[in-house]
Formats: structure tokens, C-alpha cells, sequence
């Protein structure tokens, strides 16, 4: 696994992770252009207005335009990279969602200091859950005298995924803010307690990545380390298989 993280970018296995790291790096190259010709300009003002020439300061306001015009560019550029580049893949993302018959459907609650992850069965339906049912061994409260929680399949720190399908997540948290960060997705997102943030992601490429938590969440933020596997179809069928009999014990 540590061989995708490393001193550049993580790998990028998305659909939609160009788009997110062409911004990255036109930033990072702007911000290098801004840092040489600031450090330039500061270098020639240190000779063009070095005491020796100039021993009684002039009080006058005269400001160069060179200054005012570079501003003004930058705040341009960003306009541009907003309008361009940033707010077509934030609409991509969250305003044109899978429909959830194309998609796989997961819910993803994170808590102090786990993910727990949560997958509805054959019939396609979330079992019913309620805070009151919560305890160390049904972290997520899940009924199971309701029916369409008798083929659920929920996992701690553990989220797999076929390859090549939408995958349409549900983040919601139970105590502070968390943020779900998939690196290699080119994904992160707030989860928030009281509410369901829906996101969706499409891997191009099978392995065995990390979840992260991008939000500092408590003492035990160090320990919100979780395992995103990327399976082909015949592989993923057959984990949610093993998995599924769990629950109906």
C-alpha cells in the first residue's frame, strides 16, 4: 500500500481525478511563478532603494503600477480557475449523482475513532437503524427484527468496491465532524452529525488503498485509518457473500 503514497501525488484511480489534479497542479505552478517574480521584485527594490543612494526617505505616496497590475492578474487567474476548472467538477460531483439503480449504494458513518460502513443487502434496501440499538457490537444501531436488515452487511474500517461501477456513499457521523478523504479517489467530504452528504466516486483500477480522516477529530484522530479495497465484480460478489452471513447470526 505505500507504494501509491509517496513524495508526489497519490495514484489517481478515478474517473473524475484528472480534473481534480490538472487543478492541483496549474496552483502549484502559479504559485511558483508568483514566488520567483515577488522574490525577483524584492531583490531589486533592495538595490533600486538601498540607503546608500536614497540616505533621507522621500514621504511621497508613489507607488509603482507594476505591483497593482500583478494583483489585479492574480485575482483574475483565480476567477478563471474557479469558473473553468473548479466549479464544472464540483457540479459533476454533486449535482449530477448516479441514479441508484446504476449505482452501488453504501452508507458510511464515521464515529470516534472508526468508519463504519454499511451495505444493503440483495434486496437493494437499508435496514432500519436507530441510535437507541447503538453499542460496541452494532455500532450502527441496526434493527435486525426488520426484515430489510436480515441481508444487510455493515464492516468496521473496511470498504470495498467493484471496479468500473458508481458507487453513490451516504457520509453521515454520530458524535464530531469527520471528513471521509480517499486519496486515490480524489475525494474528501465533511461528515457531519445530523445530516447525509451524498457523494459518488467510479474507480478505474482494482487495489488495496486507505481511508483517511482529513478533519482533526478528537485525540484519537491518528487512529481513523481505514481500508479501501477495489475488487473486480467475481471477487467483490464474493466478499459481500462471506460477509453477508455475519449478520443473520
Amino acid at each position: 500500500m505505500e507504494k501509491y503514497y509517496g513524495w508526489g501525488l497519490p495514484i489517481d484511480i478515478s474517473t473524475h481525478g484528472y480534473g481534480i489534479d490538472r487543478i492541483i497542479h496549474i496552483m502549484h505552478a502559479a504559485m511558483a511563478l508568483l514566488f520567483i517574480g515577488w522574490f525577483v521584485f524584492l531583490i531589486y527594490v533592495l538595490f533600486r532603494f538601498r540607503a546608500r543612494k536614497h540616505p533621507v526617505a522621500i514621504h511621497d505616496v508613489k507607488h509603482f503600477k507594476f505591483p497593482t497590475i500583478v494583483e489585479v492578474g492574480v485575482a483574475v487567474f483565480e476567477a478563471i480557475l474557479l469558473a473553468a476548472f473548479s466549479f464544472p467538477i464540483w457540479v459533476h460531483l454533486h449535482d449530477q449523482l448516479p441514479s441508484k439503480e446504476k449505482a452501488l449504494e453504501v452508507r458510511v458513518v464515521a464515529e470516534q475513532f472508526a468508519w463504519n460502513i454499511h451495505y444493503p443487502g440483495r434486496d437493494g434496501v437499508f435496514g432500519r437503524t436507530d441510535a437507541k440499538m447503538m453499542d460496541a457490537a452494532n455500532p450502527l444501531g441496526l434493527d435486525k427484527a426488520d426484515p430489510a436488515a436480515a441481508d444487510d452487511v455493515t464492516t468496521i474500517n473496511q470498504m470495498h468496491v467493484p471496479v468500473d461501477k458508481p458507487i453513490l456513499a451516504h457520509l453521515s457521523a454520530k458524535d464530531v465532524i469527520h471528513s471521509f478523504y480517499l486519496p486515490v479517489m480524489r475525494i474528501k467530504q465533511d461528515a457531519v452529525p445530523g445530516q447525509s452528504i451524498p457523494v459518488w466516486f467510479q474507480a478505474k483500477a482494482t487495489g488495496d488503498f486507505e481511508i483517511a480522516c482529513a478533519q482533526l477529530c478528537g485525540l484519537g484522530h491518528y487512529r481513523m485509518k481505514g481500508y479501501f479495497v477495489v475488487d473486480t465484480p467475481d471477487k467483490f460478489d464474493a466478499w459481500f457473500l462471506e460477509n453477508e452471513p455475519k449478520l443473520l447470526k
